[in-house]
């Protein structure tokens, strides 16, 4: 075979190529709008609200870029169900056996070491008394979650914290993440100034006030704090959202209805899951 003819040859596979890999990206996006479609008629539909043109941006990015990173930053306010929505999209992700696909980051593993401040203190009320915050920006260590996520997508591992909610003690290097080519972080202040700009998908989790209320009292009772400490707490809970939280839905891409059931957002996240898996097998 003449060096000509090759090289035609190696024209034609690399055309056979792309275009190969546009069917699979509007097959997938096509897929994915029908299921949004079929998601909106719910009586409580998962997505409130979806940027189409950066979903689609963002897809066709990343399927025609096998070394492209996806950030995706989940926030909402306290006991919005954030933690409830990453927790059964990766487990609809395991299924397929795609742990290595993703890795997870949470604003709460970050939480400053605040232990001796309790100890001193005696009770959480007392400390609430001195002014202390959990829900303020500077409670967290956001400096250290934006190395963590710069330095996963930039393909470097990272050994994150872990944070004891009942005795308030930060324990470093609590857990091995891996530089994935899906980054899911989610946490109070993942769409805040601090962080925001990392992220490809900006996800916010609408929930309504009362229902907040109701979570964040029962889960007080499991992180040790009821009674007027309970109460002094969601008071600075709420004052803190209206400020810092809220506004951020204005940077999101996509709305999610903290109403919908677990198993609802495990079935439309395994819906998507095995859309995408199927469509890529079909054209290896």
């Amino acid at each position: 075979m003449s060096s000509e003819s090759i090289i035609e040859s190696e024209k034609t596979g690399l055309q056979r190529k792309k275009e190969d890999s546009n069917i699979i990206v509007f097959k997938i996006i096509d897929g994915i709008k029908d299921i949004l479609e079929e998601d909106r008629q719910q009586k409580q539909p998962l997505f409130l609200s979806v940027n189409e043109k950066l979903l689609i941006k963002t897809v066709k990015e990343f399927l025609n870029n096998k070394q492209r990173q996806c950030m995706i930053g989940i926030t909402g306010e306290s006991a919005s169900g954030k933690t409830t929505l990453v927790n059964y999209v990766t487990k609809a992700l395991r299924k397929k056996l795609f742990n290595e696909s993703y890795t997870s980051l949470c604003c709460d593993d970050y939480y400053k070491d605040t232990s001796e401040e309790l100890k001193e203190a005696g009770s959480y009320e007392n400390l609430y008394k001195t002014g202390f915050s959990f829900d303020k920006p500077e409670a967290i260590n956001l400096e250290l979650m934006r190395a963590h996520l710069i330095s996963l997508k930039n393909g470097c591992g990272v050994n994150a914290p872990e944070y004891d909610f009942v005795t308030c003690e930060s324990i470093p290097n609590r857990a091995y993440k891996n530089p994935t080519r899906a980054i899911l972080a989610e946490g109070l202040y993942v769409l805040g100034e601090e962080l925001v700009d990392l992220f490809d998908i900006k996800v916010y989790v609408f929930t309504p006030f009362e229902t907040i209320k109701e979570r964040w009292f029962a889960r007080a009772v499991l992180r040790g704090k009821t009674g007027a400490a309970a109460q002094h707490q969601f008071n600075d809970v709420n004052t803190t959202a209206r400020i810092y939280i809220r506004p951020t839905m204005q940077n999101a891409d996509i709305v999610i209805n903290g109403l919908t059931s677990a198993e609802y957002i495990e079935e439309i996240s395994t819906r998507i899951i095995n859309l995408v898996n199927d469509i890529m097998n079909f054209y290896k």
